[in-house]
């Protein structure tokens, strides 16, 4: 896995052809789950996609989870949930750094580029959400990490369309 800036990687979708234009895959990593969502193939609107069960010592089957998933929905890079808005040595921070450096070390990711977004309460803002609906708990989490991955992706897709709009319109 290589990172590249949050505009490269779309101006990078976007010079192959629409065929194999590549999709996106939001992660939200956790202390337990990575919830993931993927974006249609126009790049627009991102869709909870499922939940990840995460283990120090899953990391290799998660790896070859995460190759299934770019062979079945040809996706072209990963958005990474990050807490930019917080120091770079905190927890949070230091567990998704750990998780993509980990993921890297298994090398059966080469070639996927990948970038940061700002994941800025995404989790918590599902949470408020999906309280008053009641759920058990084990459901409520399910839905707080997929729906956390959406917030992520369409954030960065929301923005990087808008950059790709305001830089054709000059």
């Amino acid at each position: 896995m290589k990172y590249v800036r949050p505009l490269s990687l779309f101006h990078d979708l976007m010079k192959t052809s629409a065929i194999n234009q590549g999709r996106l895959l939001g992660l939200d990593v956790g202390d337990k789950y990575v919830g993931l969502a993927v974006s249609d193939p126009l790049n627009k609107i991102a869709s909870p996609l499922s939940v990840l069960l995460r283990k120090k010592s899953n990391i290799e089957l998660m790896a070859t989870d995460f190759q299934s998933l770019i062979s079945e929905l040809s996706l072209g890079g990963f958005i990474v949930g990050y807490p930019f808005d917080r120091q770079r040595s905190a927890p949070d921070a230091v567990r998704v750094k750990l998780f993509v450096d980990d993921l890297c070390r298994t090398g059966k990711l080469e070639g996927l580029k990948f970038t940061y977004w700002d994941e800025c309460f995404t989790s918590k803002n599902v949470e408020l959400l999906v309280k008053p609906l009641n759920l058990h708990p084990v459901h409520a989490k399910s839905i707080t990490d997929k729906f956390a991955a959406v917030g992520i992706l369409q954030g960065y897709l929301d923005y990087v369309n808008k950059k790709m709009k305001l830089e054709s319109a000059e």
